[in-house]
């Protein structure tokens, strides 16, 4: 969660600051803040988004030519102005941005405060603050690393002091950092899209490194203080990829790039005249893909129901018996994996704190773990045996569109390769993808028609079956998160033991009825909602005799366009999401950044 951007070099540091603040608001937005150092520390923060920051900064004059800058997701105090970062020690002469949780900041404020020390927060975070004050000794860097050995917890950590004004101080214990290394200056963030502006070279932080920056250079020590020798790498994406253009939000930009971003994670993949799948690039031969004999998947959030769909296919095709544990529960009870277990760590940040978690307990059990992420140089990526990447670019809206999606086909892709029979006629079936997606995206003006006689509700369900149940459950969280709309999903044939209750006259229930063998089943379960006053959307293929059985049940209909019905679940998301994003455009909520929620999870 929150959003840290640091800046040293040959420019004006309080613009870049706040253009990274701006790309990073979607990790945190209760808050946000600056500190720029030009010989004495000037620190502006306020509760609030990052334009109301910057309306009070314009009247500042802040000048210096390094820096730092925060927006806050909180954990450690309500959103107010006090407990906003920046924060600072007593001698005014440090400023610390935070992100994560220290377990024992507690006994540290306690001690601290017996030493004089004064407290002008309730974050967890000001300890460091006061302790930095305390390790002083002439050299920033030293200092933290000083600071580092007493906490216990996790942290992304940047400071800066008034005694080394062209330094900044980084240290990184299970929370991402990078550093970008451009001509003459270099730009810290806790992803790359601060970084994109100004350079596409980057280094990434491990467990236990400190970094000092300087307008020298970049110096990186491990946690035994030896010094680090690393080359930047090159990120592909761009600064344009996580801008809006065009539309009024990511989200919906984003629903609109899937198309792109699923045919970007299937190229080179999938052999267009054999079918076959050739998973090489992400280091899995064959022959070790089909030496294991049990799959274990863990994910949190939407990357779980992607995990949901995963375990359907990899059972059918592969014929190999699949677990499916959300990631922060997988640790508390006594997972059985072994070394003939593939643990599939899926997560789009690569930085899912609960889901790191996770993998270093499989592995600690002696299972190989691969990981499905989106973003290349994140900590799944580099702690993971073998990396199959999402290739969807920077998706920025909280609420997962084409990442939820190319982790749906990256799932294909796995589950194919863990067959031991040849699926040709699956393989060419996926490639049909990116076109019937782009088929599918046509029906936005039924959806948002949909949505506005929708979006007055304050209680939905989903039912579906099989592959259909795994949808309606993403279904139902979109809606809930951005819409602030009550919704469940149910397996459909669960209605009647319990949920039937709740089916009152004009509750409205989503019904996904994409597989031909349970569509009748599915359809029985509509009839049972209508008999209770209830009104059914119905989600099934644009064919004559879909349309005929379920129409007897449906009061509205989202009709995807006709596609081999392996594809199906996978387009039905697509109407689900606009859905969501017209209700909550429909309820003026803000779609981007709900309420209490950021985009990456990085706390536990």
């Amino acid at each position: 969660m929150c959003g840290i951007v640091g800046y040293v070099g040959n420019r004006p540091a309080l613009p870049i600051l706040l253009e990274g603040l701006r790309r990073l608001e979607y990790r945190g937005y209760d808050s946000a803040g600056v500190a720029v150092v030009n010989h004495r520390l000037q620190v502006v923060k306020s509760q609030g988004r990052v334009e109301q920051l910057e309306r009070l900064v314009a009247s500042q004059g802040l000048e210096g030519r390094s820096g730092i800058g925060h927006t806050r997701w909180a954990t450690h105090g309500a959103p107010s102005d006090h407990n906003a970062h920046p924060h600072t020690d007593c001698s005014g002469r440090f400023a610390v941005v935070h992100n994560g949780i220290l377990d024992n900041f507690a006994e540290l404020r306690k001690e601290l405060e017996a030493r004089g020390h004064r407290f002008r927060s309730d974050t967890d975070t000001e300890v460091v603050a006061h302790l930095l004050e305390e390790a002083w000794r002439g050299d920033l860097a030293a200092a933290l690393r000083e600071v580092t050995r007493r906490l216990r917890g996790s942290w992304a950590l940047a400071c800066v002091c008034t005694d080394q004004p062209d330094t900044l101080a980084l240290a990184r214990q299970d929370s991402p950092l990078v550093i970008g290394v451009g001509d003459g200056q270099y730009v810290a963030g806790s992803d790359v899209t601060p970084v994109l502006a100004t350079t596409r070279r980057v280094l990434y932080l491990d467990n236990g490194e400190v970094a000092r920056i300087d307008l020298r250079g970049v110096t990186i020590w491990d946690a035994r203080g030896e010094v680090v020798g690393r080359s930047p790498v090159e990120v592909a994406w761009d600064a344009s990829a996580a801008e809006k253009g065009s539309f009024d939000h990511f989200m919906m930009k984003e629903i609109y790039e899937q198309p792109q971003a699923v045919r970007q994670t299937l190229a080179g993949r999938v052999d267009p005249a054999a079918g076959s799948v050739d998973l090489s690039g992400a280091g899995l031969s064959p022959d070790r893909l089909r030496s294991f004999e049990r799959i274990q998947i863990v994910a949190c959030g939407t990357a779980w129901h992607a995990g949901l769909v995963g375990r359907r296919l990899i059972e059918a095709w592969a014929r190999l018996p699949v677990q499916v544990d959300v990631a922060s529960e997988f640790r508390y009870g006594e997972p059985l994996v072994d070394g003939r277990t593939l643990t599939v760590a899926i997560s789009q940040s690569g930085e899912t704190a609960d889901t790191l978690a996770a993998v270093r307990e499989a592995r600690r059990l002696g299972s190989p773990v691969l990981g499905i992420v989106n973003v290349e140089g994140s900590s799944l990526a580099r702690e993971a045996d073998w990396v199959l990447t999402t290739k969807a670019g920077p998706e920025v809206a909280v609420p997962s569109t084409k990442a939820y999606l190319t982790q749906v086909v990256a799932l294909h892709l796995l589950a194919l390769a863990l067959s031991r029979v040849e699926r040709p006629e699956e393989g060419r079936m996926l490639l049909q993808l990116p076109q019937r997606i782009e088929q599918t995206l046509a029906m936005e003006p039924r959806v948002r028609e949909l949505a506005r006689q929708l979006a007055g509700q304050s209680h939905l369900f989903y039912i579906g079956r099989g592959l259909d149940y795994a949808v309606a459950m993403e279904g139902a969280l979109k809606l809930k998160e951005i819409s602030y709309i009550h919704a469940e999903a149910y397996a459909a044939g669960e209605l009647k033991h319990g949920t039937l209750a709740l089916i009152e006259p004009g509750r409205t229930v989503v019904a996904l009825a994409t597989q031909e063998a349970l569509r009748t089943k599915t359809v029985g379960n509509m009839v049972e909602v209508k008999a209770r006053g209830g009104r059914v959307v119905a989600v099934t293929p644009d064919r004559p005799d879909a349309r005929k059985e379920v129409e007897v049940a449906a009061d509205a209909l989202l009709a995807l366009p006709d596609a081999p019905e392996g594809l199906l679940p996978v387009l039905a998301a697509v109407p689900l999401q606009m859905l969501a994003y017209f209700a909550a455009v429909e309820r003026g909520c803000d779609v981007d950044r709900p309420r209490n929620l950021a985009k990456s999870v990085t706390v536990e």
